[in-house]
């Protein structure tokens, strides 16, 4: 079969990644061609461009790159009719996703959509849109269903695809980790900054600021795949705190506590156990614009999945040094407000209901392509 898969974002490509894989277990004749990045390729997907060209975040920077993304999507429907596949799988990445589910579905292509797009929180209007041009779709958080189901369009609750990827991941022991990573003996703290420039930009400074807060902690950023090491050492102004690099999950194992840019990283924290502050700080114009058009009560997939405060959030001009050092201190103390988080990552963990989606969502998909 031939498949062909967009996935605009490291998490896309995290878990399209986990999805090709299982989709090669049960057909050995896959031929597969996506946008995503490094692991997809690694599974043996023939990338077309890479998710660091495509990353824009935010309302202002996508205007600023309106002409690069029509010519993106340009090349993305002549690049379909080339292959001509069995099946279009989107992942995610709403704003391209959306609009090549309708030239797929014009054309006649079969079309899966897994990790809906965050419709739930704003621009609900789509969920018709959806209903019309996609054939299947796949949800990973447990609300997704009800939300679909209310509007009859085809869909399945197939898993959360990170507790996959943390039941593969090869953990290294903690004393080979800080040796590899010279982090000392000191209790570490994880500083998650995002992972496109224009996020870790903003993150990323104020976070710093921690570190002369808590000289008692070592700690260390998780590098993007996608930046250069170059980039963050602009920010950190030649400063010794250390770089980890493709051992995200090893760093927020072993940190006593963890500062994370809202995104999936949040839920990535959660699972692994990893007490943490959600942090967020956007383009003005973005912002402003965000806070009329998104309703949810919260911004991180962890609250969002509990329905209530598991963590704290700070968004915006929350997201200052004094905010950030006393939701810091909370959390690396052995007090009630840490136990509880902790207590409530268990019932995460429950809800997710256990790993497979990977296996789940290749299954759904070769059952459709391929009735009995």
């Amino acid at each position: 079969m031939r498949y062909y898969i967009i996935a605009g974002e490291a998490s896309g490509d995290l878990h399209a990644s986990n999805l090709i894989a299982a989709l090669r277990q049960s057909d050995d004749n896959a031929d597969i061609r996506a946008w995503g990045g490094d692991l997809m390729q690694q599974q043996g997907a023939t990338i077309v461009k890479h998710y660091r060209d495509l990353a824009f975040m935010g309302f202002a920077e996508v205007l600023l790159n309106i002409k690069t993304i029509w010519h993106n999507l340009k090349y993305c429907k002549q690049d379909i009719l080339l292959f001509k596949p069995d099946v279009v799988i989107l992942i995610d990445y709403p704003g391209f996703n959306m609009r090549i589910a309708r030239f797929a579905h014009q054309q006649g292509y079969k079309l899966v959509y897994y990790i809906s797009p965050q419709i739930w929180a704003w621009k609900k209007n789509r969920v018709h849109t959806l209903k019309k041009v996609v054939d299947k779709m796949l949800v990973i958080l447990p609300f997704e269903k009800a939300f679909y189901q209310k509007y009859k369009v085809d869909v399945e609750f197939v898993g959360h695809p990170l507790l996959d990827a943390l039941e593969q991941y090869k953990w290294q022991s903690e004393e080979i980790f800080r040796k590899k990573n010279a982090l000392g003996e000191k209790p570490i703290i994880a500083l998650l900054p995002g992972s496109r420039k224009q996020e870790v930009s903003k993150m990323l400074d104020i976070m710093l600021q921690m570190t002369t807060e808590f000289p008692d902690y070592t700690f260390a950023i998780a590098k993007a795949p996608s930046l250069e090491p170059e980039f963050y050492h602009q920010i950190t102004r030649n400063n010794k705190i250390q770089l980890v690099e493709n051992q995200t999950y090893d760093l927020i194992k072993y940190a006593m506590a963890a500062l994370v840019t809202s995104g999936t990283a949040t839920l990535e924290t959660a699972l692994i156990g990893t007490p943490e502050v959600v942090c967020y700080k956007g383009n003005a114009l973005s912002y402003q614009i965000a806070r009329r058009v998104i309703h949810v009560k919260f911004i991180s997939l962890v609250n969002l999945i509990m329905d209530r405060k598991v963590v704290e959030e700070l968004i915006q001009h929350n997201f200052n040094p004094h905010t950030l050092k006393n939701a810091l201190q909370e959390v690396i103390n052995e007090t009630g407000k840490r136990r509880q988080i902790l207590n409530d990552y268990t019932l995460l963990n429950l809800k997710l209901g256990g790993s497979g989606a990977s296996k789940n969502a290749a299954q759904s998909i070769l059952k459709f392509i391929m009735p009995d």
